[in-house]
């Protein structure tokens, strides 16, 4: 039997405090002054209770890099960050391109224990854009892929990209576009604006993805599919979602924690944690994909967690690879760009960290309320705290972070999954994959 837990005085999305009795791997009573004998008490007092949230875009790595990140280790800094359930981009050597690949990557999150992985396929095969890969293999398998994507790669065959989205159409699937014109950004190396210009980098300009979100909303409302957005980041892509929405076309989009915060004049140092795909836009981008999630244009807040060796991001800035991990410190960017600007309250966090993101990825067990009878997937948060976001932080192999000496709100306190804490008072449960292993 499971153990019982007490969580005492939680506010669930910022409300009112309950208590909480979780049993079984669910939520077995709602209420205030519950009690259970033999249960395990969790003081949740002032702390925020928020479903498990979900990142629909994680990069873990593995198979092929596992000097960057493992499953383990990347669904550890999961835990870390309130997360319990990642999508895994398929950009791994092998490319899940195949049922075999994809189902070992859903082997190896069960064997780990500390969030639900969920693969994500690869659209075309080896992610080279010529043709598509096996989707309704993918989709038949065990793993029961939905979500595709060549991320990393933009499907830039407007032919290729059209079939796409004809052929998932067939079992409820999303394609999910790396919006990024190849030829519009060969050389680049930071957002083309006036940093770029005194810097002498070669820019990034803001409609090398604009150009290709119009197309495939286009595309998506002539054959009547599913499109997702990721990592949107500029203002003009804003305005492109919410005009799409408004003509009816069914868009999804997200935005990352970095896109939330962080500007473009952060690469005058030529600190190559900051750099990126997509870069780090203007504040006037910042502030629109601010006001874009704050009105329900852009749906979803997701990680894009991109982990590398230390060797590949202590280089100059041309050799440096593009990414920053992100599950530790959504949550507490979410907070400073979001909470605190007034912009979103708690149970908006809710809907844009867990809900959204597990209705677009058809996630059955995750993004539900926390209810009676509904699944014990929950993140205990202290909105009060605020500290430095250092090295202890970090959870997973990489440390490139781009927080990193960064003062940032809150801190996740407990992460529980399938009813059991993966996170428990601020600590990281250890052994948990052999206690979960056959």
């Amino acid at each position: 039997m499971s153990e019982v837990l007490l969580i005492a005085g939680a506010r669930i999305e910022g409300g009112s405090a309950v208590d909480l009795i979780v049993e079984d791997g669910r939520i077995a009573e709602v209420g205030t002054g519950l009690s259970r004998a033999g249960a395990t008490r969790i003081d949740a007092d002032g702390l925020v209770a928020l479903p498990g949230l979900v990142d629909l875009h994680t990069h873990l790595r593995e198979p092929g890099y596992e000097a960057s990140e493992t499953i383990l280790t990347g669904t550890r800094a999961a835990a870390s960050g309130g997360f319990t359930a990642v999508f895994a981009m398929p950009n791994t050597s092998p490319v899940a391109d195949t049922a075999g690949v994809v189902e070992q990557e859903l082997a190896l999150g069960e064997a780990a224990g500390y969030a639900t992985v969920q693969p994500i396929g690869a659209v075309t095969v080896g992610q080279k854009g010529e043709r598509l890969a096996e989707l309704g293999a993918m989709a038949d398998s065990r793993a029961r892929v939905r979500v595709f994507s060549d991320d990393g790669f933009c499907v830039w065959d407007p032919l290729i990209m059209r079939r796409a989205l004809e052929y998932v159409k067939a079992f409820g699937g999303v394609i999910a576009q790396h919006a990024q014109d190849p030829r519009l950004t060969e050389g680049a190396q930071m957002n083309e604006g006036s940093v770029s210009a005194e810097l002498g980098l070669t820019g990034w300009p803001a409609v090398a993805e604009e150009s290709i979100i119009a197309r495939d909303v286009l595309l998506a409302e002539h054959v009547g599919s599913r499109l997702h957005v990721c990592h949107l980041s500029t203002a003009g892509s804003v305005d492109i979602i919410r005009w799409a929405k408004k003509r009816g076309i069914d868009v999804t989009a997200e935005v990352t924690p970095h896109h939330l915060l962080l500007t473009d004049e952060l690469v005058r140092g030529y600190d190559a944690r900051y750099k990126v795909n997509p870069p780090l836009r203007r504040e006037e981008d910042v502030l629109a994909v601010r006001e874009g999630l704050a009105d329900g244009t852009i749906d979803i807040v997701a990680t894009d967690h991109a982990p590398h060796p230390a060797e590949n991001k202590s280089c100059e800035w041309a050799a440096a690879a593009n990414g920053m991990v992100g599950l530790e410190s959504a949550l507490r960017v979410v907070h400073a760009s979001m909470v605190e600007t007034g912009l979103l309250d708690w149970a908006d966090v809710a809907r844009v960290m867990s809900y959204a993101p597990a209705r677009i990825g058809m996630l059955a067990g995750h993004g539900t309320p926390l209810a009676a009878g509904q699944p014990a997937e929950l993140t205990l948060y202290d909105p009060e705290v605020r500290d430095v976001f250092g090295a202890s932080d970090l959870q997973g192999l990489s440390s490139n972070s781009p927080y990193l000496g960064r003062p940032l709100p809150g801190r996740v306190l407990w992460t529980i999954h399938r009813g059991r804490p993966t996170l428990a008072e601020g600590s990281l449960v250890a052994d948990l994959a052999q206690e979960v292993r056959p």
